[in-house]
C-alpha cells in the first residue's frame, strides 16, 4: 500500500513539474511573440499590368521577400496609367503607386496633392520608337504621323505633348491614340501607326513581330524622368514609416537588377509565369533599363531638383501646365536612405 502511495506521488510531482515546465515556456514564449510586428496591409497602384518588365523591381522585391522582410503585405492593382494613379491616391484609393517623376507636375495644378517619394532612375522611362520604314528622324517629323500611347490618363501622353513641343509641334499637329497596353505596340507592328511613345518592353514586343523600329530616349528631346513611387500628401503626413519600408525594399531590388540584369532576368522569369522561357528577351530588356533608364543618381531613388524644376518650365512653357507648383510640392527626398 505504500509503495502504491509513493508511486502515486512520484506521477503528480512528474505532473506537476512538466505543467510547470509548460507554463514556464508559455512564459518564454509570450515575449517573443509579441515582438514579432504586425504586418501591414497597403495597397499599391499599377499604372499598366503588374507583368510588364517595366515593374521588375516590384516584382522581384515582392518574390523575393523584400516587403515582406519589412513588415509589409502589398496588394497590387491596376488602373488606367499614370495620371490616373495620382487621381485614385488623392481619393484615398490606395497607399502609394507608380507613374513617372513627371505626373505631379502635370497633376498638382488641377487640385491632385501628390508627390514623388522615389525616382527609379535618372533618366526617363519613356522611349520615342518608330518604325524604320517611317522616315522618321527628329520630333519635327513627327507632324501628320500616328503615335501611340498607353492612354490619355497616362503620363506618357503628356511626354508625348513634350516631344512634339520640342519641335514646335502641337498635339493638333499629330494623331494621338491612347491604345491600352497591347494595342500601344501593336498598332505599331501592323503599321495603323508609324511611333510609339512607351517603354522598352513594348518596343521589343514589335521587333517580336518582325518589324524594325528605332528607339531613343526621349530625355534626348526634354527633360522627362523615370518611374517615380507616388503618395499623397495625406498618406505622407499619416504613414512616414509604411512609406520608408516599401522604398527601401524596392530601391534595393533596383539596384540588383542595375548590377546583375542577366541574373535578375533569370529570377523574374522564374517568378512571372508568362515569361518562361523568354530569359533572353527579358535580358535584353532589363539590360536596356540597367543601362539607359536607371543610371544617373548621386544617390539613387533621389530626385534631382535641377531636373525637376528644369522639367516643369518645360511643360509651362509648353502650355503643358497651367501653372507651376513650389518644388517641395513636387517630390520629397526624406525616405531615400
Amino acid at each position: 500500500m505504500l509503495s502504491i502511495f509513493r508511486a502515486s506521488l512520484a506521477r503528480r510531482a512528474f505532473l506537476t513539474a512538466g505543467l510547470c515546465a509548460v507554463a514556464g515556456l508559455s512564459g518564454v514564449a509570450a515575449p517573443v511573440m509579441a515582438q514579432q510586428p504586425a504586418t501591414q496591409q497597403i495597397t499599391y497602384l499599377l499604372p499598366a499590368p503588374a507583368n510588364l518588365p517595366a515593374f521588375a523591381p516590384l516584382m522581384l522585391a515582392e518574390k523575393k521577400g523584400y516587403y515582406a522582410a519589412e513588415g509589409l503585405s502589398v496588394r497590387w492593382l491596376t488602373v488606367q496609367g499614370g495620371a490616373d494613379v495620382g487621381k485614385q491616391l488623392a481619393s484615398g484609393n490606395g497607399d502609394l503607386g507608380g507613374g513617372l517623376g513627371d505626373t505631379p507636375i502635370v497633376l498638382r495644378p488641377n487640385g491632385i496633392p501628390i508627390k514623388g517619394v522615389a525616382l527609379l532612375g535618372g533618366r526617363t522611362l519613356h522611349q520615342l520608337v518608330v518604325r524604320d520604314d517611317a522616315n522618321i528622324k527628329s520630333p519635327a517629323d513627327l507632324k501628320g504621323k500616328t503615335i501611340t500611347v498607353l492612354a490619355y490618363q497616362d503620363t506618357g501622353f503628356y511626354a508625348t505633348l513634350g516631344l512634339l513641343a520640342s519641335a514646335g509641334l502641337t498635339r493638333n499637329d499629330a494623331r494621338i491614340q491612347g491604345a491600352g497596353p497591347a494595342g500601344v505596340w501593336q498598332q505599331v507592328a501592323t503599321g495603323k501607326a508609324e511611333v510609339m511613345v512607351g517603354t522598352p518592353e513594348w518596343a521589343q514586343n514589335i521587333e517580336d513581330a518582325g518589324v524594325k523600329v528605332t528607339m531613343t530616349s526621349t530625355d534626348k528631346y526634354f527633360p522627362g524622368m523615370a518611374q517615380a513611387i507616388l503618395a499623397s500628401d495625406k498618406t505622407i503626413a499619416e504613414k512616414p514609416e509604411m512609406i520608408r519600408k516599401f522604398v527601401r525594399a524596392t530601391v534595393k531590388s533596383v539596384a540588383e537588377i542595375m548590377r546583375d540584369p542577366a541574373g535578375a532576368a533569370k529570377e523574374y522569369c522564374a517568378a512571372v509565369p508568362a515569361y518562361k522561357g523568354k530569359e533572353a528577351e527579358i535580358e535584353k530588356i532589363l539590360t536596356y533599363y540597367a543601362r539607359n533608364v536607371y543610371p544617373g543618381q548621386q544617390r539613387l531613388g533621389a530626385f534631382d531638383p535641377a531636373r525637376v524644376t528644369k522639367l516643369q518650365d518645360f511643360y509651362a512653357q509648353e502650355k503643358v501646365i497651367r501653372e507651376k507648383s513650389k518644388p517641395e510640392d513636387l517630390f520629397t527626398n526624406q525616405f531615400v536612405q
